[in-house]
């Protein structure tokens, strides 16, 4: 295979053939019943150390594979998420045991005769629009922007800092979603699956990586479509909110996609980010 035809297929296979992947393992391992610990996280793991390999063989912009002062501090931040990502099964278990009985009782609303895919998207859809919503409200209050900005100054996108969030943002993105298909009764194998999934397409949605998905960056919250979102001047920046899907922005109007390049210096905050990571939890409380 010569160059030319490698790099078409990184551009344009990329995404299919690693996210779809790791996506249909992640359903082999809820549909047998394997265990969710190390499987699926040895495959998200898999997908996402692909999509950083490739980001070296063909970056969207070069610069944004050099350190920025910001490897380390994105590392213990990802330490957070991905840890929270790989034990909702046991964050869904413990909680049910403290649901009151009234509440309990609502679990009979989860439409736990459909196949199990179906079951796997219906709960995929109710945590993403309850991660849309709570990320354009994240927009929208000042103190919800602090505690997100750290999420946006980064001055680089590259597969890392997908999972660079101030971890009280991290929990209150996905806590209405998560709490939803608690109440309703959507199993907790089902939950994880979802979340695991996600996981790797966070890698792709930020990575520093020359793809595309043609037409369907239009229901896809792919790396196209979410820099417009990471723009410096925050005017800019109220547009795409969608974690996985991009049809709450259709619905609600801040969908956005412009072929222009965004390159080095348009990504970040106008603010001063500290570097050190307890400096960074503690920036959005001091004033």
């Amino acid at each position: 295979m010569n160059t030319d035809m490698l790099k078409w297929t990184v551009r344009w296979g990329s995404y299919p053939l690693i996210f779809i992947g790791c996506a249909l393992l992640q359903y082999q391992i809820l549909a047998r019943g394997l265990p969710h610990w190390p499987i699926a996280i040895i495959v998200s793991a898999s997908g996402i150390t692909l999509v950083a390999l490739l980001e070296r063989f063909q970056p969207y912009t070069p610069e944004w594979n050099q350190d920025h002062n910001d490897t380390r501090v994105d590392i213990l931040h990802a330490a957070f998420s991905l840890t929270l990502i790989f034990t909702v099964i046991e964050i869904v278990t413990l909680s049910r045991s403290l649901l009151p009985d009234f509440v309990a009782q609502a679990g009979t609303l989860w439409p736990s005769a459909w196949p199990l895919w179906a079951q796997l998207l219906a709960a995929g859809a109710i945590i993403d629009f309850g991660l849309w919503l709570m990320h354009w409200l994240s927009h929208k209050f000042p103190f919800l922007w602090r505690l997100h900005a750290l999420h946006h100054s980064s001055e680089r996108l590259y597969w890392l800092n997908g999972e660079r969030r101030h971890p009280l943002s991290a929990i209150l993105l996905a806590s209405p979603g998560l709490i939803a298909v608690v109440i309703l009764g959507a199993p907790a194998g089902v939950i994880g699956a979802w979340f695991a999934i996600i996981s790797v397409h966070l890698a792709f949605q930020h990575a520093n990586l020359d793809y595309t998905v043609g037409v369907f960056r239009n229901l896809l919250g792919v790396a196209e479509i979410h820099r417009g979102h990471h723009k410096r001047e925050y005017e800019d920046a109220q547009v795409n909110f969608g974690e996985f899907w991009m049809i709450w922005d259709q619905l609600f109007r801040t969908f956005k996609y412009t072929r222009t390049p965004i390159g080095a210096g348009e990504i970040g905050i106008k603010e001063s980010m500290p570097l050190r990571y307890t400096q960074q939890l503690r920036w959005p409380f001091q004033s």
